[in-house]
């Protein structure tokens, strides 16, 4: 048995004023549209143009040496993504997927790792937005960032489908991006291939210091970060065709384009930086103005703050399906359940996105390090519980349900969880501070509040099956 109350084969057509629970997400998107929302959620440029500097300031050439690492490990968190999602297609995401599997707390604990990230990661990325538009108006970081919040905040309140097709058009100017300076580091290559194996990084002064093991790992949490938008096929499960197929299809097809589109631009950065000084300052915009000429630069910087834009719009989509599902599972009082399931006229849960954006907007006048470093310990967290979950997949009543299988079960469930909880002991201390007191005051509530009602509360719905 699970903690789960999956409902009725049929249920009456209400209207929101008139239901006890919120309507159903419509099925709408097909693998096509699904990988376009998912891959830019994985936000590639904007990861490449905002997170990845900052890998450049602490690892220097070791940068796409660790975000490689980083994506090993992410092969073997999307095949536990994939079995988990196909397994338990629902809007929660990984709270539904563990909280069935590992039990309510459990859960609880995934849920509370994945709010944080959902409602910090858009303000990292759209922090970067200013210096992107520098080229055409000078505005601080935390307002341009703001305004991106807000920006994407009233289009996710549109059609889900619509959406597809305007990330669709911005993803595709993000990935242009991202080939040109791909190609002009090619072209001004300084060094060789061998430079990427060993972690060397340099002062203003040229004065230059090696980048240990030690170094390497207390920045995979922050390399996890850059493609950690994989998981958004999890959160739109209920809103794709046929889920069973398609989640696992979108998880891994978006996996793989990402680390593609991000680690080519990160070695040919690596091997065209004119020194190991600019390299390390992360300055990637003048290095493409170094390479080619203003106008181009100029160009390139608008499709970042597209992308950056465009990153926003999906982050605010993919993270109001975590609050609509949260409120629909009864994990908070009554009032607020009912208004985070509350949907519009284009069926997009908008009191929960109006939750998600308009503290995103609050969260870009916070110092950004702190943001990116409370983010990568909580996406570390929120990956090995999803491991434990999947060591759990396939017992009980899962145990001969249809659903992707993910290879090599239990060894890779086994390794991520012992990476995993090696990585979270080597995380920035204040970072693990703040999620360690977030989470401490998570558990009390739910011992105080959602525990003794557990018939009432915190009751993880699944939807009804759809074609296997």
């Amino acid at each position: 048995m699970t903690d789960t109350l999956r409902p009725p084969a049929t249920t009456p057509a209400v209207t929101v004023s008139t239901a006890e629970a919120p309507r159903k997400l419509a099925r709408s998107l097909g693998v096509v549209g699904g990988t376009l929302l998912t891959l830019s959620c994985v936000t590639p440029a904007s990861s490449l143009f905002v997170l990845v500097p900052g890998l450049f300031n602490t690892l220097g050439t070791a940068t796409a040496m660790t975000i490689g690492i980083g994506a090993i490990i992410c092969v073997a968190v999307a095949f536990a993504y994939s079995e988990l999602g196909t397994l338990i297609p629902s809007a929660g995401g990984e709270y539904a997927m563990v909280g069935t599997l590992a039990g309510r707390f459990a859960g609880w604990l995934s849920f509370i790792q994945s709010l944080i990230v959902v409602m910090i990661v858009p303000s990292v990325i759209a922090l970067g937005t200013a210096a992107y538009l520098a080229p055409i108006v000078h505005v601080s970081a935390p307002l341009a960032g703001a305004a991106v919040m807000l920006a994407a905040t009233v289009a996710g309140l549109l059609d889900l489908r619509a959406n597809a097709w305007i990330t669709g058009i911005f993803l595709v100017l993000e990935v242009i991006a991202a080939g040109v300076v791909s190609v002009l580091g090619f072209a001004h290559q300084q060094r060789g291939l061998g430079t990427l194996l060993h972690g060397v990084t340099a002062d203003g002064h040229g004065i230059t210091s090696t980048v240990g093991l030690g170094g390497i790992v207390g920045a995979m949490g922050v390399a996890l970060f850059v493609t950690q938008g994989f998981s958004t096929a999890i959160y739109l499960s209920e809103e794709l065709e046929n889920p069973r197929r398609n989640v696992a299809r979108t998880v891994l097809w978006t996996l793989g384009l990402s680390v593609v589109v991000i680690m080519v631009p990160v070695v040919a950065i690596t091997l065209g930086a004119p020194d190991l000084a600019t390299l390390t300052a992360g300055d990637i915009s003048g290095m493409v103005a170094g390479w080619s000429d203003s106008a181009l630069g100029t160009f390139i910087s608008l499709c970042i703050a597209l992308a950056i834009i465009n990153a926003g719009i999906v982050m605010v989509i993919q993270n109001s399906r975590v609050l609509f599902a949260s409120g629909r599972d009864k994990a908070w009082p009554e009032p607020v359940n009912k208004a985070f399931g509350t949907l519009n006229r284009f069926n997009a849960p908008w009191i929960a996105t109006l939750a998600v954006g308009l503290p995103g907007a609050a969260f870009c006048f916070v110092p950004g390090n702190l943001l990116s470093n409370i983010t990568g310990v909580a996406v570390s967290a929120l990956y090995l519980l999803v491991a434990v979950g999947a060591l759990l997949s396939r017992r009980g009543a899962h145990k001969d349900v249809p659903a992707w299988r993910q290879p090599l079960w239990p060894v890779l469930p086994v390794l991520l969880i012992v990476a995993l909880g090696y990585v979270l002991t080597q995380q920035d201390h204040k970072a693990l501070v703040w999620t360690g007191v977030i989470t401490a005051v998570a558990s009390l509530y739910w011992a105080f509040y959602l525990r003794p009602r557990q018939e009432t509360r915190w009751v993880i719905t699944l939807p009804e099956d759809e074609q296997v």
